[in-house]
């Protein structure tokens, strides 16, 4: 396809998938329990997903055995966790999803992504079956006949305009390999992905340390009711560096820290693992937005979803906090802090 995919093109390819959304038990009014554990619903998907969500990079890679990561992910899933994200490129973590929790399907919903068949880094492929190719594959490491969100991971722009990644995801649902379709990136190429009425979701970066989406993106996706999962809401945590970080991938958020000078990101703040330190008042930060529906945290740590999740039950921010952050990033961001990957 050379021109630019539209709604109207899109629902007439999809007809008839009406059989893919009778694969998913939670999506059908059954609600879930978890003991304080909030639940919110996923935009036009209806789905009631967990506010805190887990992101599978925690358990990627050589650091993590499987052992290890079946315990953390059963014993999430047993304190009411039921919205997981992960992606193809993420090393081993979806042969672990599978081994772990394969036989619990019908208790979490599971979101993938698509365009990177190799690792992160690699060329990706935007081509309809380079899109369904790895969705299938990502199906067979999982152990599960379908994902409940499948995501474009970092489509550019131009791609998205050429229509044939989009037409992946619409072949994939028409097959019932997935039941909705998402987009995961920042910036203009976000903007122009939830401006199609084409994606049922957006994930995107949000933070005390990016906030660019709140202003550009969030109302968009409230007026088109487009189901909103946050990554990095706590900026990486990068208060815990002394210095610089060496990891390229936390060095803009450690940069924007030192810049915005909150206060809280420093001394005995900093360090306080409560619902008042830095890592509560970042989290309760990001979930209070509106229009933000789940928010994807990784760790390989067991335990620490259940002692996240006890970090939002104190609530939101005072509103006095939460205009003080905001109005501190409208004094001190530059143009180019745009939405990190």
């Amino acid at each position: 396809m050379n021109s630019d995919w539209t709604r109207r093109g899109f629902i007439r390819a999809a007809s008839g998938t009406a059989a893919g959304l009778a694969l998913a038990p939670l999506a059908l009014g059954r609600e879930p329990v978890g003991e304080g554990v909030e639940y919110r619903t996923l935009g036009k998907t209806g789905m009631r997903v967990s506010v805190l969500g887990f992101g599978a990079t925690g358990i990627a890679g050589e650091g993590v055995e499987q052992d290890h990561a079946t315990i953390l992910l059963n014993q999430a899933l047993d304190n009411g966790l039921n919205s997981i994200d992960t992606a193809p490129c993420y090393l081993d973590a979806e042969e672990k999803i599978g081994r772990a929790i394969g036989h619990r399907r019908d208790e979490y919903f599971l979101f993938s992504k698509a365009g990177h068949f190799g690792h992160w880094g690699a060329e990706p492929d935007w081509s309809a079956d380079g899109i369904v190719r790895v969705i299938e594959r990502s199906l067979q490491r999982m152990k599960t006949d379908y994902l409940d969100v499948a995501q474009l991971h970092s489509c550019s722009e131009q791609a998205l305009r050429q229509g044939e990644a989009i037409e992946g995801l619409q072949r994939a649902k028409e097959q019932g390999k997935i039941r909705f379709v998402g987009y995961s990136g920042d910036d203009a190429a976000a903007r122009y992905a939830v401006g199609l009425d084409v994606f049922d979701t957006l994930m995107t970066s949000i933070s005390v340390f990016d906030q660019q989406a709140i202003d550009l993106t969030l109302p968009i996706c409230r007026q088109k009711n487009i189901g909103v999962i946050v990554k990095r809401p706590i900026g990486n945590a990068v208060w815990r560096y002394d210095g610089a970080p060496s990891n390229w991938y936390h060095r803009a958020y450690y940069q924007r820290m030192r810049e915005l000078d909150y206060g809280f990101t420093e001394g005995a703040t900093a360090a306080d693992r409560g619902p008042d330190g830095a890592g509560g008042i970042a989290l309760r930060f990001t979930a209070g937005l509106e229009g933000v529906h789940t928010l994807v945290t990784g760790t390989g740590r067991i335990g620490r979803w259940s002692s996240n999740n006890e970090l939002l039950r104190a609530g939101p921010l005072d509103p006095a906090q939460v205009e003080s952050i905001r109005a501190r990033w409208a004094e001190v961001a530059g143009d180019d802090w745009i939405g990190q990957i």
